[in-house]
């Protein structure tokens, strides 16, 4: 069974690929096909566009033409697919739109609900209107913003992380991501996420302790809705080594008991 992997705002097919490829690997062996790729203005994506083009719908689309560029069958057979922040909510889409034949769904770290430009993340429209008037060097106008203070003192960490949105290759000439990609919903009520289970699609939520931008109870709403299996990490403060640990163990236990069909 082929398993699509799909990252997180910022990030590139790198993220996945660590965090996640390692459980796939012990669960199915060395020969699991396993695609994963930069969204667009991410990574090696030369493509960035319009405003428009960062609508979740549409990152969706991409990301299924691409995995069917690189491998035309892929919609001829069940699939598993996992995504990390925003790539779970274009892994959500693509399952809610049917656009592949999803079996598996591994949401982690789910930050996209059934609102537009929800709180958790106001962060990331100041970085990337900080980014388009001043380029990367305003990180510094970003620590003394009302917007990080609020984030550091709840997670000094996760304050920690967002700044390195500002180091990200070609982060200033990217930053309309920043700003539109939180524009998105990832779905538009519970009764929508109770879609994938009412079309047999089994579903694992991963959420993390104490994370301002991808909150427990979010992670906790997408679980109900999906009628998915929900497991927890450890908050960022107590190393990210204690987190990959839990997540990759979490992953791996439930692609176990979850075999494919």
């Amino acid at each position: 069974m082929t398993t699509l992997l799909l990252h997180g705002l910022g990030a590139d097919r790198r993220q996945p690929l660590e965090l996640l490829g390692p459980p796939v690997r012990e669960t199915a062996g060395p020969a699991e096909p396993i695609l994963a790729f930069d969204v667009r203005a991410h990574g090696d994506s030369a493509l960035i566009g319009t405003p428009a083009d960062f609508a979740l719908d549409r990152l969706a689309d991409e990301a299924v033409a691409t995995a069917r560029a690189a491998d035309p069958a892929i919609g001829d057979h069940p699939l598993t697919i996992m995504g990390i922040s925003m790539g779970a909510a274009i892994a959500l889409r693509i399952a809610l739109r049917g656009l592949l034949p999803v079996d598996r769904a591994v949401f982690v770290r789910p930050s996209f609900g059934d609102e537009p430009h929800p709180e958790n993340l106001r962060p990331f429209p100041v970085i990337g209107q900080l980014l388009h008037d001043r380029g990367a060097g305003a990180s510094d106008d970003f620590r003394e913003s009302g917007v990080y203070l609020r984030m550091q003192h709840r997670s000094p960490a996760g304050a920690r992380a967002l700044l390195a949105q500002f180091a990200a290759p070609r982060a200033a000439e990217r930053a309309v991501r920043l700003v539109e990609v939180p524009r998105n919903r990832a779905f538009a009520d519970d009764a929508e996420l109770g879609l994938l289970p009412a079309r047999g699609i089994r579903s694992l939520v991963v959420a993390t302790e104490r994370d301002p931008v991808h909150p427990l109870e979010l992670g906790e709403r997408w679980a109900a809705g999906l009628d998915a299996e929900f497991a927890t990490a450890p908050a960022r403060e107590q190393g990210m080594a204690g987190v990959t640990a839990a997540v990759r163990d979490g992953v791996a236990r439930w692609l176990a008991r979850t075999p494919e069909r």
